[in-house]
Formats: structure tokens, sequence, C-alpha cells
């Protein structure tokens, strides 16, 4: 049997609060929401028409791990609550199975924290034309994909679906924040990037990249929130193929975005619908990260 897909959830038992560009967000009560990770998919910040098979699976289990990997440097948003609890009706809990949790209703904050290792996407760009990034000064001389002399923590906005975020520099970050929490995000975010470089490498896989959300409860309290080190808010490559120079191989969504860029598309909706073989390949590059990274697989 080909994989089940959920492109969009349809929980009548709860009330649904919003659809991002890939969850979809249902109130359990005042204080906890049931977070669905389908298997939408965005670029460009516009959500493709199709569904990669298992996606919202893989990275609700690579999210999970990565969390429980990472309490020691900060809480996240998980709570302890079954799925059969808020969701008693089994047809319910069977469509959204393995790609369900239950989580603490936070705040987001209003940034994105973007760490980097390695020079590569919109960050190659902003150095190739200003010789920094996010306002942080580089070496002259860095080849596309060359590892950074250290981790950069470089913030960007959070858009609307349909906008595209924006890099800033801290002290926008900071003026957003607050000092002390910029500076908390910052060094956390540099912190769980270097954890989770080394432990990846040790599978196979370079991450080059990674995008964080945070959130803070009532009292100020800072949570991480949404997903963590997944193919959608990471660029993975294998270590095996990994070349300076070029923009490598990846186990991530990127393979989605060389095809569109390939085709000529102008990055606006509607998006055009995939081929069954990009569909599948794509499919296949998050099934492998999720084998490496959780499993041990790094073959």
């Amino acid at each position: 049997m080909p994989p089940v897909t959920l492109y969009e959830s349809n929980l009548q038992s709860l009330k649904l609060l919003g659809r991002g560009k890939v969850r979809d967000i249902y109130q359990v009560d005042a204080g906890h929401l049931l977070i669905v990770t389908t298997d939408r998919l965005s670029a460009f910040d516009v959500v493709l028409p199709d569904p990669i098979p298992e996606k919202g699976r893989i990275l609700t289990r690579l999210s999970n791990f990565w969390f429980a990997r990472m309490e020691k440097v900060i809480v996240n948003h998980l709570v302890n609550v079954p799925i059969e609890d808020v969701l008693p009706n089994a047809q319910e809990r069977d469509q959204v199975s393995g790609r369900a949790v239950v989580v603490k209703k936070l705040q987001p904050l209003p940034v994105e924290a973007i760490v980097r290792g390695y020079l590569i996407g919109s960050g190659w760009r902003d150095y190739q034309r200003a010789g920094a990034i996010c306002g942080i000064p580089l070496p002259a001389g860095l080849q596309q994909a060359q590892p950074l002399p250290e981790p950069i923590f470089t913030p960007s906005t959070k858009a609307e679906i349909g906008a595209h975020d924006e890099n800033i520099d801290f002290p926008r970050t900071i003026e957003l924040l607050g000092r002390e929490m910029a500076e908390k995000v910052r060094e956390v975010s540099l912190r769980i990037y270097a954890e989770a470089a080394e432990y990846a490498r040790g599978r196979g896989i370079i991450i080059a990249d990674t995008k964080f959300e945070f959130g803070v409860d009532k009292e100020g309290n800072l949570y991480l929130i949404d997903e963590l080190l997944t193919p959608d808010s990471s660029r993975f490559w294998p270590v095996d193929q990994y070349r300076v120079g070029i923009s490598p191989p990846s186990f991530d969504k990127q393979f989605i975005r060389d095809y569109l860029e390939a085709i000529g598309w102008n990055k606006k909706p509607p998006a055009p619908h995939l081929p069954p073989e990009i569909i599948a390949k794509t499919a296949e590059k998050y099934r492998e990260a999720e084998r490496r990274l959780i499993d041990g697989d790094s073959k």
C-alpha cells in the first residue's frame, strides 16, 4: 500500500485556530493546543499543491527526538497528555496518527532564530553582495558552502503565508525582543546548533544551517516551540558528498527549491504541481534523514 498522505486535517471535535504552511492548530483548552503536522510543503514561502507522503510523520518524529535531546538546554512546548485524552474519537485519531502533539499554549516570539554554520543560500548571496550576513562581517575570499569561522546567529522576521521573511541584524532583534531576551535566544540557539551539528556529523549529516522558533509563557519564561532540526527547518548535507564551492546535495526541501528554480517558476501563487518522480524523490530524502539521525543508519 502507498503511504497515507494528509494535506489538510479535519477534526470536528476541536476548534480549528488556524492553518500554517505545514501545521494545523486546534484548541484543546485554555492552556493547550493540538498541533497536527501535515504533508504540505512550502517553498519560497508559498504552499505547494501536492503533499509529500509521510512528511508530517517524519517531521513529528524528528522534532520529538530533538526536543528530548535538547531538554538539558531549554524546556520545550510538549506536554505529557496522551492523544487519546484529546481525541477520544478513533477515526479522528487515525487521521492524525504519528503527526499530532499536545503542547503548552505560548506566545510566539516575533523572530525566527536562524543559526548558520556554512556559507550557503541567502547568507551566501548576502556575503557576495556585502561581505557580511545580517550585519556580521565575514573574512574576504570565502567560497560557497565553506564552513564559517564559527557559527553565527542571523535572525529574521516572521512573515505571513505568502510573504517573505526578512533577515535582520542583532540591534533590530533587541528592539523586537528586548536585550535580555535577544541575548538568551542567541545563546540558546548557538548551543543547540553546536550540539546537534556534532551529533548529526557522527551519523553522516552536516547541518549547514537551521532555524528555531521560541515562545514565552505569561511569566516570560522561554520555551522552544514549533519544530526542531527537521528537513523543513534545516539544511542537511551528506558528509560524503560535501564539497566547498558548490551547493551540495541535501536531505531537505532544497531539492524542491532547485527543481522550481530550474522550471522558471516566478515564486508567486499559485505554485505549480510537482511531477510524481519529484514527489517520490523528495519523500525519500526526508526518510533518509530520519533513518540517519534517529535509526543510526549513516549509509
